[in-house]
């Protein structure tokens, strides 16, 4: 087999390869707490007094280093944004988010690639009171 040959064969699987590894992905689950990496307290609505912290743990698994965002919504609209680094491919980081009155709705927590790409996403009830 030529060289010419061999590179036509394996380019196509190495170009497959590398756009897997790009686009990623990422586990996102909420709770009231982070434990050694892992989320506490989780759960699909909560229930919590004015200035509680809600978490958003994240493993992300196959991203380049570098960075993400966590991008939090309520009612479907962007409330806010938070900028984590990722220094290797496969990393466990969490953002949190402090409820206060007023936040009361339905909310997602989406982790957005450095090129906008939705790695993962977790949607939750909160009840402030």
């Amino acid at each position: 087999m030529s060289k010419r040959s061999w590179l036509k064969s394996v380019l196509p699987a190495l170009l497959l390869t590398t756009s897997a590894f790009a686009a990623g992905s990422a586990d996102v689950k909420v709770g009231t707490g982070i434990e050694k990496y892992e989320v506490t307290g989780a759960s699909d609505s909560f229930t919590v007094a004015p200035n509680t912290r809600i978490y958003a743990a994240t493993k992300i698994t196959d991203v380049e280093p570098g960075t993400v965002t966590v991008v939090w919504s309520k009612d479907g609209k962007e409330v806010s944004k938070t900028e984590l680094k990722v220094p290797r491919a496969s990393y466990r980081t969490h953002a949190y988010r402090t409820f206060r009155a007023g936040d009361t709705g339905a909310w997602t927590a989406r982790l957005v690639g450095a090129d906008g790409s939705e790695l993962g996403s977790a949607s939750f009830q909160v009840q402030v009171q």
